[in-house]
C-alpha cells in the first residue's frame, strides 16, 4: 500500500514558487508570516503583466498542487484574473496584474516579515532557504 506524502508549508512554498517561477511569473517573494498573523505561514507574491499571463501562473500552481494531491482551501479572482489568491491552508499565494500589486503593497504592509526574493536558480537549490530576515 502506497503511503501519501505530507508536505509541510515549507514544501509547499516551494513548490508553488517553482510552479509560478515555470511560467515566467514576475518578482517572486515569499514572506515568512508565522510570526505577524495566524492566517498562514507563508504568503507567496508574484505578478504577471497580462491577465492571460496570470491565469497561467495560477493554472500551473493549481495542477501541480492537484498532482501532488496538496489540499487547496480556496481559490479567488480567476475570472477577473487581475489578482488572484490561492489558499492553501498554511500558504496564501497572491498573483496580482503588476499595477495592482503596485497599488496594494503587500511587501510594505507586511514590510517587518522576513521576505526572499525568489530566481529560477533558487528554486533549483536542494532545501533552500525560504526566507532572510530583512
Amino acid at each position: 500500500m502506497k503511503t501519501k506524502k505530507s508536505y509541510n508549508s515549507k514544501d509547499k512554498t516551494l513548490i508553488i514558487s517553482q510552479a509560478a517561477i515555470e511560467k515566467k511569473a514576475d518578482n517572486v517573494v515569499i514572506m515568512n508570516m508565522k510570526e505577524m498573523t495566524t492566517i498562514c505561514d507563508f504568503f507567496i507574491i508574484c505578478s504577471g503583466n497580462t491577465n492571460r499571463k496570470i491565469k497561467a501562473i495560477a493554472d500551473n500552481i493549481i495542477k501541480e498542487l492537484k498532482r501532488l494531491a496538496i489540499r487547496l482551501r480556496h481559490i479567488e479572482g480567476y475570472n477577473e484574473a487581475n489578482w488572484i489568491l490561492i489558499d492553501c491552508y498554511d500558504v496564501i499565494t497572491h498573483i496580482f496584474r503588476q499595477d495592482l500589486r503596485d497599488f496594494y503593497d503587500l511587501e510594505h504592509l507586511w514590510a517587518e516579515a522576513p521576505k526572499r526574493v525568489i530566481t529560477e536558480e533558487s528554486v533549483k537549490k536542494p532545501r533552500t532557504k525560504l526566507y532572510t530576515t530583512n
